[in-house]
């Protein structure tokens, strides 16, 4: 079972849109030092749909050459698309990866059968699977029934919840089968989901406090959440930050204003507003001696 703080990591890129694997790797060593058991390369957060096929293999082997078990790999191959998902799993699978990271068809939005269907498939590659909940990004809720059907595929181990739905929640953790369990993937909600049963979370902030954020989580899985919540309300306010715009124009915005990546996009994503820049620099402000001991 998955356990633990997971990354969704950026891609940075050069000013001409390459991948910029020196500031990866740079990336990559502050969250492993930082403590982070898991890092979730080409999710949302990893600007996934503009990535090529080929920019997708590069970097899924580079990493794992890279990151040589220091860090449990869950690569993002979902898509909505199940023959690519299949083809993109199956890849992850043969380079390396400990785990794929797959979504709920988005657009598509296919009924309950047909996620079960198109999880069934994919879980026959033979890799862990963490399906991903986001019906902000998908236009589709995965409800806690369909969750726990597809929970009983072989494979299917865990879940990455971001439907900010603490009852839905509440559902899945309580009657999932032996061997499967749910991550937040709602950063604010972490601690009250690893209160409820949660075993961690795949988070944005971590980027920036890999150090703080997975000491956070860990004081929660170990019961002491005293120590959690004085964490996690100094991180409130960067946590919410995050998503003042889409992500990660907000996190790719505070690295670059932290010196760890360039702040450069692919369209259709473009940079924060002034404003939103305005209030990250507050934020950072606020958590200076934070990010200090970090760096």
């Amino acid at each position: 079972m998955l356990r633990g703080t997971g990354t969704a990591i950026v891609t940075p890129f050069n000013a001409d849109g390459s991948i910029y694997f020196e500031s990866f790797r740079q990336l990559i060593d502050l969250q492993i030092e930082g403590g982070v058991e898991m890092l979730v390369p080409l999710g949302s957060t990893g600007e996934n749909p503009t990535i090529t096929r080929e920019e997708r293999t590069e970097i899924f082997r580079w990493m794992v050459e890279y990151v040589d078990h220091r860090a449990i790999i869950i690569a993002g191959t979902g898509t909505n698309d199940t023959r690519t998902s299949i083809e993109l799993t199956q890849e992850a699978k043969d380079i390396g990866a400990d785990a794929a990271l797959v979504v709920t068809p988005f657009y598509n939005k296919p009924t309950p059968n047909g996620l079960f269907a198109h999880f069934s498939a994919v879980g026959e590659i033979g890799i862990p699977i963490v399906m991903y909940n986001v019906p902000g990004r998908t236009g589709l809720n995965m409800t806690a029934e369909t969750t726990l059907r597809c929970a009983e595929i072989p494979n299917i181990i865990s879940i990455k919840e971001a439907s900010a739905d603490l009852v839905q929640c509440m559902e899945i953790i309580n009657h999932a089968p032996a061997g499967f369990n749910l991550l937040s993937g709602e950063d604010n909600l972490t601690v009250p989901l690893i209160a409820l049963g949660a075993k961690g979370v795949i988070s944005v902030t971590s980027n920036v406090v890999p150090t703080e954020f997975s000491r956070m989580v860990r004081f929660a899985l170990d019961g002491q959440f005293a120590e959690a919540r004085a964490i996690h309300y100094e991180l409130l306010d960067l946590m919410k930050v995050n998503f003042i715009e889409s992500n990660p124009g907000p996190v790719k915005a505070a690295l670059a204003m932290l010196g760890i990546i360039d702040e450069n996009y692919r369209l259709p994503l473009v940079p924060v507003k002034p404003e939103s820049r305005r209030k990250l620099k507050d934020v950072l402000g606020q958590l200076e001696s934070v990010i200090l001991e970090e760096a």
